[in-house]
């Protein structure tokens, strides 16, 4: 009898997987494209097609960008909270109409992210990579009230020792730090665990952001990272850029091995724009924690020297029902007139982005992309140099800059007026998946300061013609080609 019914389940157990294999398609055909990119939602239905079953898995677990409702829901009332609190600050209405598409922008920006335009502010850019953590440590022991330190990777290493030593100090004296880092990215890093077990031994609050943790009720997409750099003292003082807080290697015996060294750009802001990144601190530490921290703001108050500048924070992530910072570079490309020039290290653009860049170059704009001659995450890497020859044949020049020096900067700038530097590569993971903070700045100099950056990046660069581009190895080519398919995979 035993026999007859196991032979009977094998009869029809063919049936059975050819009927769950039909309705995984139907089902997938109805509800993968549903919101989603059209290049994103074909990639999506070729795994699922080829393999049904382990395509359907993969997608339910990475499908979705979105948060759970209760983080959106948080930084919607964040946002609330950030457009009541900003009006003694907003600039928006009183802003130069020069460029006369500017304002445009910032109401672009205003509406996607609640921040608010802001003047009298002055900037330092810091490209040096142990001279900025000697910039934000010296802030650090010049604080009376608080810190707010957020990196998407922290690690206490001989280069950032001072740092964290500084930390432990203003934690000593009775100053308020806290600290967030990203789970994932800290705690794969050689430094994080001991990090972590620093922090904790020394008594300083300290948050991991995003962590996935099913087993705690912590289930989200687990390859959703906070990618945000921030440090804020005492309100008035702020830094945000590309830059981690960790040596310059990472602490990786390969990227050492290989003489890997990372290069970045960071801002130290002083003015009442650094109420705009310590809003976003504030913001992930309330997701994380469900605690609302008070801040201080009256010491941020704006600068009357006529160096001043005008800056914009733009935050964007899965919290936020749109693309702020694909939004806010499209207009930004569609504005120039002149000049655009980008640096980038990760360079994997969707196709809005790709036509606006392209589409500049064409109409006479002079085009130009910094981006990395040696490799530090692979699939990335030549899925980047996949665009190359689509960007070479529009006029679009390319530099790449020299190794073993991974340009991890993140910037670019808008004929002379208009400025953004940030963490956000120009690339879809930034675009959809990564918690990220640009600084929009309107001011002749700081493009003038951060230009002069730029042509230094020039004499350390290896310029590409679209000959030499297309009359590369074959087997570099399929690489690049097959790299490509990977990034519509959102």
């Amino acid at each position: 009898m035993a026999r007859t019914t196991w032979r009977s389940i094998l009869k029809i157990f063919p049936i059975v997987i050819l009927v769950v294999d039909i309705l995984i398609r139907i089902g997938a055909v109805v509800t993968v494209p549903r919101n989603r990119r059209p290049s994103s939602a074909m990639a999506w239905l070729l795994a699922i097609f080829i393999s049904p079953i382990p395509g359907s898995l993969l997608y339910a677990l990475l499908g979705s960008s979105r948060l759970p409702k209760d983080r959106r829901d948080k930084q919607r009332e964040v946002n609330a909270f950030i457009l009541d609190a900003a009006g003694p600050f907003d600039g928006a209405e009183t802003t130069t109409a020069e460029p006369a598409w500017f304002g445009s922008v910032v109401h672009l920006n205003r509406t996607l992210g609640a921040m608010p335009l802001i003047a009298g502010n002055t900037a330092t850019l810091l490209p040096d990579y142990e001279a900025s953590i000697q910039a934000m440590t010296d802030a650090v022991a010049s604080a009376t009230l608080y810190v707010h330190v957020e990196f998407y990777i922290l690690g206490r290493d001989d280069t950032t020792r001072a740092f964290f030593d500084a930390l432990k100090s203003a934690h000593e004296r009775g100053v308020t730090v806290r600290v967030l880092y990203d789970h994932w990215a800290t705690m794969r890093n050689p430094r994080g665990r001991s990090t972590r077990a620093w922090l904790r031994e020394n008594g300083i609050p300290f948050e991991e952001m995003l962590p996935f943790r099913p087993w705690q009720g912590n289930w989200r997409r687990p390859d959703l990272r906070n990618h945000r750099k921030i440090v804020v003292v005492d309100g008035h003082i702020a830094f945000t850029g590309s830059q981690n807080m960790i040596d310059s290697s990472y602490d990786k015996q390969g990227n050492i091995r290989r003489g890997l060294k990372w290069k970045d750009l960071m801002v130290r802001l002083e003015g009442p724009a650094a109420l705009g990144l310590d809003a976003l601190f504030v913001t992930d530490w309330y997701s994380e924690t469900g605690d609302i921290v008070e801040t201080d703001d009256t010491r941020a108050t704006p600068s009357q020297s006529p160096d001043s500048i005008e800056c914009q924070v733009v935050p964007s992530g899965p919290g936020f029902d749109g693309e702020n910072n694909l939004r806010l570079f499209n207009a930004l490309v569609y504005g120039a007139q002149e000049r655009l020039i980008i640096a980038s290290p990760y360079f994997v653009p969707d196709d809005s982005m790709l036509y606006a860049i392209t589409t500049a170059a064409e109409r006479g704009v002079d085009v130009q992309l910094f981006a990395c001659a040696v490799a530090d995450q692979y699939v990335v890497y030549h899925a980047q140099r996949s665009y190359y020859e689509t960007l070479l044949r529009s006029g679009v020049r390319i530099f790449l800059y020299q190794e073993p020096t991974v340009l991890h900067s993140k910037h670019f700038t808008v004929d002379d007026d208009v400025a953004v530097v940030g963490s956000s590569n120009m690339d879809m993971r930034s675009f959809s998946l990564n918690f990220e903070v640009s600084l929009m700045v309107r001011s002749a100099d700081f493009v003038e300061r951060l230009r002069a950056i730029e042509d230094g990046y020039r004499e350390r660069s290896r310029e590409i013609t679209l000959e030499q581009w297309l009359a590369r190895p074959a087997v570099a080519q399929a690489l690049d080609t097959v790299a490509r398919l990977t990034a519509a995979v959102q």
